[in-house]
């Protein structure tokens, strides 16, 4: 609730949080997003208690793998990494994860990852801007599962579109997870599950849209506050007026398998 706060103090305040890391508690009473019915990281941590040798690809500031390995105790793989592309999210996750042993290593998004053939048999990854399925097959051993959950296509395309106005349908029908599934058989893996969903989201307050706004910086690139005062005047108006600004995140979950040659 904004308690008829004004316009500039709530812009000032979702522009003064900080935006490193995965942790979205902050929205807590301002925006809401249903979850998957899987439970990714439930499940991850399920499988993180069975693996031997474990890499979490563009981890973030490694609160998803710190709940997953928590998850998995007592047990835990012999060794675990993690990649992530951002340094200000590597470093936070550095100091989140020492405890449990986590090597975190600093790897652009989209370059090779920093290992060896078949060095783990479980990947996971929550949220990869673009999962690279070559590398993806060459680091898992035969037999080792990719487990990860991804962004689906058009999604919170309600609070995109109100910025950027309606999107080309090459646009809208990015991240498809149709398309991902040709794109991980075309790297000889195997796709165990493929499950999606879409999801309702609500934003209570624009110090919420402009808190999002910075830290998933995706989903409109070149989002200032000054660039788009006016339209998110208006829309703490129509949010003052109407209630929440509704929009539908899309996920889907991939469980997927590195054949064992001859099997």
């Amino acid at each position: 609730m904004t308690g008829n706060r004004s316009f500039e103090d709530l812009v000032a305040e979702g522009v003064a949080v900080p935006t490193e890391g995965w942790d979205f508690s902050w929205f807590e009473g301002r925006a809401t997003e249903e979850r998957p019915s899987w439970g990714y990281a439930v499940s991850a941590g399920e499988r993180l208690a069975r693996a031997r040798a474990a890499l979490d690809i563009q981890t973030g500031g490694g609160e998803v793998l710190d709940f997953a390995l928590g998850r998995a105790e007592p047990a835990r793989p012999v060794s675990t990494a993690a990649t992530e592309g951002w340094p200000p999210n590597a470093a936070r996750a550095t100091a989140l994860l020492r405890s449990r042993g986590v090597v975190v290593v600093t790897a652009a998004d989209d370059a090779p990852l920093p290992f060896s053939d078949g060095a783990f048999d479980l990947v996971l990854s929550r949220h990869p801007v673009r999962p690279y399925w070559d590398e993806i097959a060459r680091v898992l051993c035969p037999g080792g599962t990719y487990f990860a959950q991804h962004v689906g296509p058009a999604s919170v395309f309600e609070l995109v579109e109100y910025f950027l106005g309606p999107q080309p349908a090459e646009v809208r029908s990015g991240r498809d997870p149709g398309r991902e599934r040709a794109e991980a058989e075309a790297a000889g893996l195997e796709i165990v599950a493929l499950r999606a969903q879409r999801l309702r989201m609500e934003f209570h307050d624009i110090a919420a849209v402009v808190h999002f706004l910075r830290k998933v910086v995706w989903m409109v690139p070149d989002f200032t506050v000054q660039a788009y005062e006016p339209q998110l005047r208006a829309l703490h108006e129509r949010i003052e007026q109407e209630g929440p600004f509704v929009a539908h995140s899309a996920r889907h979950l991939f469980d997927v398998r590195k054949p064992v040659r001859g099997a």
